[in-house]
């Protein structure tokens, strides 16, 4: 039972409940539209991507499922995001606390982003911040709806609601079956969303260092300032790209009016690292921007929020691995701030397993089902990332490949939890060492 109880596995199987739960809840005839019992995979595989917080979906959310079934998944992606998400940032702290100075083994701790007596504050802004982010959104999605497009008080609250809530925890479920294409010229629904993707993607850790900073209290730590540089490079430069491919495709870009081009390659860069909505095709797109988005989707959003990928803090401590490794420097270093090795031995194995996971999965598929290799790897990343953006084969994947998402979901959402903190915990020295020797690379 000790073993059960610590820490990362009690928050796998807190997914594994959830996911449970929810897939009976959903196997209710009252959750259907028709008034049937959902079969047992179309339950599962939904009660996943919304836990998740994924998106992926075999059956369209606003007909399949009944207002009740609708608001079990509203539930679901809310626990998934804001619950899991508050368990993240205080599972981080009281691992910190269990360890020995010496041993601070992440940049965020190892510069004291978040200290042991910041743990009720912490607590506080993750409510404050998720609610006033999902309360604001709504209530301005949900004017927008009556106002712009005379839709009844009633139905336009739900969907400002189901919209703002699947934004904030990145889950990008939603009621209109082409996601939010209808909304593709409109900006005043599209610039909310993308605000509330950011604010709940960014990570805790990064909310929190802003406002001590705001306060004066302490400078921004070495996890924040890598965080809001990588994010701020790679949503200029998803914009830009996204721009150079699709400008003249006529499946997507290509009729729009110039100020239209920006405001859907902006919404598609932002929502490519995790969110999972799309206002363009994704199916349409040319094949460099599926190429794009695979780089996106596995890099994601920041530690201890919403989003899911392997992080940005990752791949900005593999960056500087690399320039270090060029310049011929012994240590990684970053606005006067040296990263740990042990630091840098997590980001390598996170990634290492992440391509791991990503290539079975599509060995898999590609091996059951005639999809094109690009689409298959395009659907994996979007599920181990919990991105939820696809091309359009989700609900088209027998049974076999369904299991392998569902799979890809779990392990992609709850790794980047459970194993970065479990590399935390198991940490022990050796009392000797084997002689060293220079293996050829490259």
């Amino acid at each position: 039972m000790r073993q059960l109880l610590h820490p990362s596995r009690a928050v796998a199987l807190a997914f594994l409940f959830a996911i449970a739960a929810g897939t009976l809840l959903l196997r209710l005839p009252l959750s259907q539209a028709k008034g049937e019992a959902a079969p047992w995979l179309s339950a599962f595989f939904t009660a996943t991507s919304a836990v998740c917080v994924t998106g992926l979906v075999v059956v369209d959310t606003g007909t399949y499922w009944s207002s009740f079934g609708q608001w079990v998944i509203l539930g679901l992606f809310q626990i998934g995001g804001f619950g899991m998400m508050t368990a993240a940032t205080l599972l981080g702290l009281m691992v910190n606390r269990s360890l020995p100075l010496r041993a601070k083994l992440i940049t965020q701790v190892e510069t004291h982003t978040l200290r042991l007596g910041d743990i009720g504050s912490v607590a506080r802004l993750v409510l404050v911040v998720t609610l006033v982010t999902q309360l604001t959104t709504a209530l301005w999605l949900t004017v927008r709806l009556h106002l712009g497009y005379n839709i009844q008080w009633g139905e336009a609250a739900w969907s400002g609601w189901f919209h703002a809530v699947s934004a904030f925890n990145n889950a990008g479920f939603s009621i209109h079956p082409d996601s939010l294409m209808r909304y593709a010229a409109d900006a005043s629904m599209l610039v909310p969303v993308m605000v509330a993707i950011v604010v709940g993607g960014i990570g805790f850790p990064v909310l929190y260092d802003l406002r001590e900073k705001l306060r004066g209290a302490r400078r921004l730590s070495l996890h924040t300032r890598l965080t809001l540089v990588v994010t701020g490079v790679l949503l200029l430069g998803g914009f830009l790209a996204l721009l150079l491919f699709e400008w003249t495709n006529p499946q997507t870009l290509g009729p729009m009016p110039f100020g239209e081009k920006l405001l859907s390659a902006a919404f598609a860069s932002v929502s490519a690292r995790t969110a999972g909505f799309n206002s363009l095709d994704i199916g349409a797109m040319r094949h460099d921007s599926w190429a794009l988005h695979f780089f996106l989707m596995f890099v994601g959003g920041g530690s201890a929020g919403t989003a899911g990928g392997v992080k940005i803090g990752t791949i900005a401590i593999l960056a500087l691995l690399v320039i270090a490794e060029i310049r011929g420097r012994g240590d990684i270093e970053a606005f006067g701030r040296r990263v740990s090795v042990s630091a840098q031995r997590q980001a390598i194995t996170v990634v290492a397993l992440g391509g791991v996971m990503i290539t079975l999965g599509t060995l898999i598929i590609l091996h059951i089902t005639d999809f094109p290799t690009d689409q298959v790897i395009f659907e994996v990343v979007s599920a181990f990332s919990t991105v939820g953006l696809s091309t359009g084969i989700t609900g088209d994947l027998p049974a076999p490949a369904q299991f392998v998402i569902i799979t890809l979901m779990y392990v992609g959402r709850v790794g980047t939890i459970t194993f970065a903190t479990s590399l935390m915990l198991v940490e022990r020295r050796a009392q000797y060492s084997y002689p060293e020797e220079h293996p050829i690379v490259g």
